[in-house]
């Protein structure tokens, strides 16, 4: 990956601000970078186009209604954009391949029925963020007939895709160049002014210079308290204004923990070095599953396989805002096309219980709120660390007690501090003192109220 933030370039930036004139900064809106409204929410990666068989805003919500019911705050729509034809990628092409960053891929449906969809959502007390992909565009995108100097070149001149990937459908933007950045923002600032979205998900984030990221949000908070969420694992992306970056590390760990191949330490190592990288305030997204990853490598069964549950659980609990992505409440059994039509089997919702409490769990506990809204996070050492891992999250008088077996195997443990709650699933109150054993299956885990 290419990184460009530049410490320089931020101050310039922070100077020109601060030159502004009153009569200019008087119309902004204060806003907060973490607003409240944000605090106990979960999120909701919609794929539209596999989402039901019409493909369209209109089917997709019908759907609102039972995500609502089933907890679900905000909704995060992949790139709602027309997609590029030249160079395209299968029959569809790829959803990342931006033909018109001011117009709705006309597959979904019209500019009419996307405003209508946020307008639903809004009147259920949802949430929506549209997919943005900043770094690059279709190669049939205007743009590069009105603006090519706005991309990179290679050695002869000729438009190229970013460096270092197979993204042979997409064009690399150059942002050295000014014209650009303010077409950017003006098109950022287009969807909030004029169709009422809450943010951003922003498309390898940390490969578009951080001092554009900085203008741009500044920018949208000034009209909006957007939320925003840059796919990167980087705390610099929080230093310019992103409420959330991806727990990649975390997922990684979780796949190699149901593997096999690693145990509960690994888990120990990341909270230790990601309290020195990132603040308290700072959203995580934590996963089991997302596009890329359902795609490319496979379903959360089959990945995870008898530690699905166990793992889901564990990214409610653990510091972060828990991802869904469109099927998993009906545990979706199969890798979704990325350039073809691949409508999601739905079935009978069979997980949607439990994510329903899962959510239920995350909105009635402030212990698991984000970020500094949320409660700290404490470790409870027991007889055998490497296969249990059990935690506090405090905050005043409300503790949610965490208990996971991370093995395949059946586990007997000992406590090293006293621990009691009514266990959120079974409502059986639980009280371990110091020392008594405590059985769990493979895979087990307790989640205690106090």
């Amino acid at each position: 990956m290419k990184f460009y933030l530049k410490s320089i370039g931020l101050l310039l930036l922070s100077a020109i601000v601060a030159c502004t004139s009153p009569s200019e900064q008087k119309t902004e809106i204060q806003t907060s970078e973490y607003p409240e409204w944000t605090k106990d929410k979960n999120l909701y990666e919609v794929n539209i186009r596999q989402y039901t068989p019409e493909g369209t805003f209109n089917a997709f919500a019908a759907e609102l209604p039972r995500l609502k019911d089933m907890g679900v705050d905000i909704l995060w729509l992949m790139p709602i954009h027309p997609v590029g034809e030249k160079n395209a990628k299968g029959s569809l092409g790829s959803y990342y391949a931006v033909k018109d960053y001011k117009a709705v891929n006309p597959n979904y449906g019209t500019e009419e029925d996307f405003r209508n969809l946020v307008k639903k959502a809004h009147d259920l007390g949802m949430y929506i963020i549209i997919d943005w992909v900043a770094n690059h565009t279709a190669w049939d995108n205007p743009l590069t007939i009105s603006n090519p100097e706005w991309y990179t070149k290679d050695s002869l001149g000729n438009f190229t895709p970013p460096v270092g990937t197979d993204w042979s459908d997409v064009i690399d933007l150059n942002y050295e160049n000014e014209e650009l950045n303010t077409y950017m923002i003006d098109a950022l600032s287009y969807w909030v002014e004029e169709f009422d979205i809450d943010g951003y998900r922003c498309d390898v984030a940390d490969w578009v210079p951080a001092e554009f990221w900085k203008r741009a949000i500044d920018t949208l908070r000034s009209k909006k308290e957007v939320f925003m969420l840059a796919e990167a694992e980087n705390p610099e992306m929080h230093e310019v204004g992103f409420n959330m970056t991806y727990s990649w590390e975390l997922f990684h760990h979780i796949n190699a923990i149901a593997g096999g191949k690693e145990n509960a330490h690994h888990l120990d190592s990341m909270i230790t070095k990601n309290a020195t990288r990132f603040s308290m305030e700072n959203y995580r997204m934590n996963f089991i599953t997302n596009h890329d990853e359902n795609s490319w490598n496979g379903t959360a069964d089959s990945l995870l396989g008898d530690a699905h549950e166990t793992m889901l659980a564990l990214t409610y609990t653990l510091p972060g805002m828990p991802l869904t992505y469109s099927g998993q409440e009906s545990n979706n059994q199969k890798k979704l096309e990325f350039f073809e039509k691949d409508a999601i089997q739905w079935g009978d919702y069979e997980m949607a219980n439990f994510y329903r409490q899962l959510n239920q769990l995350k909105h009635e506990q402030p212990a698991l709120w984000n970020g500094d809204f949320g409660g700290s996070f404490e470790k409870i050492k027991t007889s055998n660390d490497t296969d249990i891992f059990a935690f506090n999250r405090i905050k005043g008088d409300d503790v949610v007690t965490v208990i996971f077996n991370l093995s395949s195997n059946d586990q007997e443990v000992t406590m090293k501090t006293p621990i009691s709650g009514t266990d959120y699933f079974s409502q059986e109150k639980i009280s371990i003192a110091v020392d008594e054993k405590l059985s769990l299956a493979p895979w087990a885990y307790h989640i205690l109220i106090k």
